[in-house]
């Protein structure tokens, strides 16, 4: 039986201090000798129109975090960070960036790098009404599965768990933990946030892992949902947060259950592709 870690975080743009809290939800996980760290989108700095200078310091920050899993002999999984370059090295053009989730080991080494695929370009009933991350970021373009001695950890982010595919497809490459850091708006985290994450475990017979922003945040310009919430390979809800600010939760993952699970309902070997 592994443990493993959720939080939640109210980021704001002091970087330093968004790493204090951190760094205090990390030695409760430890405490509660969890063996995975998971952080939200935007952990490091939550400010509007502050992404390209925070992904100037993407290697800073990136080290900091590998830093941080040595010292406590942890997996994380870090949220979001905005890149300035592809995983080849090249600068994203245009003056872009790339929303980046990077899973790190023990050894303090980043074992897997996961560039946000869809992009959160809608119209929300918010304070805000309009979000276009496509003028801020370019979007990745490869799936991305991280292997750890407890189970392979497929990496999403935010918006990607509404494309039923991608939790499949990461399913059929041997995820079995589904990982979705998130800074969900309050109106569309209130309809939709807690469905989501239980329909996508249903979907992938992963257990599903959201760690959530919550609260205002950039001086009171946005405003998340935050619940951060953990559920087994069936969609239940093993844990799920109802305070606001900095929480963690920590649930069980057992391999084993899951591979009965699975066997019990083969519903990936059940799949028939039908062209319309």
């Amino acid at each position: 039986m592994t443990k493993l870690a959720v939080t939640q975080l109210n980021s704001q743009n002091d970087i330093d201090q968004n790493f204090i809290e951190v760094e205090q939800l990390l030695k409760q996980a430890k405490i509660q000798q969890a063996e995975l760290f998971v952080l939200p989108e935007n952990f490091a700095c939550f400010a509007a129109g502050k992404q390209a200078i925070t992904a100037q310091r993407f290697d800073e920050l990136k080290q900091r975090i590998e830093q941080l899993t040595f010292q406590y002999q942890i997996w994380i999984v870090a949220g979001t960070l905005p890149c300035p370059y592809r995983p080849n090295g090249e600068i994203v053009p245009d003056g872009r960036v790339r929303t980046v989730s990077l899973c790190v080991s023990p050894e303090g080494k980043t074992v897997a790098r996961y560039d946000k695929i869809h992009l959160f370009d809608v119209q929300v009933a918010d304070g805000i009404g309009g979000y276009q991350e496509s003028a801020v970021f370019e979007p990745g373009d490869a799936l991305v599965i991280a292997k750890t001695p407890f189970g392979n950890i497929g990496l999403m982010i935010c918006y990607d768990l509404r494309f039923p595919e991608l939790s499949l497809m990461l399913r059929a490459k041997g995820a079995n933990i589904l990982t979705a850091p998130a800074a969900f708006t309050y109106t569309t985290g209130q309809m939709h946030w807690k469905l989501l994450l239980q329909a996508r475990a249903m979907d992938s017979q992963c257990q599903v892992l959201g760690s959530a922003q919550q609260g205002w945040h950039s001086n009171g310009k946005r405003q998340t949902w935050g619940h951060t919430l953990a559920t087994q390979s069936q969609g239940k809800v093993l844990a799920e947060v109802s305070e606001e600010g900095s929480q963690l939760i920590v649930v069980p993952f057992d391999l084993e259950e899951q591979n009965k699970i699975r066997e019990a309902m083969p519903l990936i070997q059940h799949r028939r592709l039908i062209n319309l």
